[in-house]
């Protein structure tokens, strides 16, 4: 069989997913009584081969690719075909990942730690800030106006846990035409990126003709998730970090802020962009009485 058309290789997974909202009651400020939703916040405590690696805070929706893409964009473990499986067992709030040769020098490559600015329990590894030098995404890659506008609407139409419950961030994978390939929200941004990350390594997705939204800040860590992933364009309807700006003009990748309606503002890889005038009203254009 010619090796195009071998199954692509995927370790045992479970199918865990937890409800993602839970009803609480509470009053109004008339003392009125009503029942509300809320995000469904859980701890995922991760282990590989046995041993406690951290514990995720997650609305549990994609457990499977959220411990996947923790361990790629953490850079513990390289090729997915090293992952046996990974099985989520909610009712001790853990996931057991096997490997096939274990995580060489696990120990040193874990204790070094970054807290970052990432809700929840967000950290970047050491190591991680020493790779970026290495990362290189693609040069051709462009982006037309039109395209942004079409990802910020599918977003804005979207049906959320956001829209039922409130306080949770959401992220989306899109190719270069604005077609919605994957949807993620957690109580973190960087779980919600993670899982999308495990989910594009499931699928063998490259990520060079890829766009990614977040509805969170566009920290340093988003940004050097992003570039692991290859993904050269990074939207958030926030804003960036200074560290997150100077890591984006490092790796060449181009980062737009502030995108809402047909606003946004395009703070890094100016050169990937490809703007389209006609698709605004003149500044100049007469008001309607």
């Amino acid at each position: 069989m010619n090796a195009s058309h071998q199954p692509r290789y995927r370790p045992a997974l479970s199918d865990a997913h937890a409800p993602l909202t839970h009803e609480v009651g509470a009053l109004d400020e008339r003392g009125r009584a009503s029942t509300i939703a809320i995000p469904a916040e859980r701890p995922l405590t991760v282990y590989v081969d046995k041993r406690e690696i951290v514990t995720l805070m997650t609305l549990g929706g994609a457990p499977e690719a959220l411990t996947l893409g923790y361990l790629r964009n953490q850079r513990l473990v390289r090729a997915l075909e090293d992952i046996v499986s990974i099985q989520v067992d909610w009712s001790v709030d853990a996931v057991a990942v096997s490997t096939r040769h274990g995580i060489a020098d696990v120990e040193e490559r874990t204790a070094k730690k970054v807290v970052t600015t990432g809700c929840g329990q967000g950290s970047v590894f050491g190591g991680l800030m020493d790779e970026v030098d290495q990362i290189a995404l693609p040069v051709n890659a462009r982006l037309p106006q039109s395209v942004v506008y079409r990802i910020v609407e599918t977003i804005r139409t979207q049906q959320s846990v956001y829209k039922q419950a409130g306080s949770v961030h959401g992220c989306a994978l899109f190719s270069n035409t604005g077609e919605l390939l994957y949807f993620v929200e957690d109580v973190g941004r960087h779980n919600a990126v993670d899982a999308i990350a495990g989910l594009m390594w499931l699928d063998g997705l490259a990520g060079g003709d890829k766009v990614f939204y977040t509805t969170g800040r566009l920290t340093s860590e988003m940004v050097i998730k992003g570039a692991q992933m290859g993904i050269p364009f990074l939207l958030s309807r926030s804003g960036t970090t200074q560290m997150g700006h100077m890591v984006a003009e490092k790796v060449g990748m181009s980062l737009l802020a502030r995108c809402t309606g047909k606003h946004f503002l395009l703070l890094a890889g100016h050169e990937r962009l490809v703007f389209e005038p006609d698709l605004l009203e003149p500044l100049n254009a007469p008001r309607m009485a």
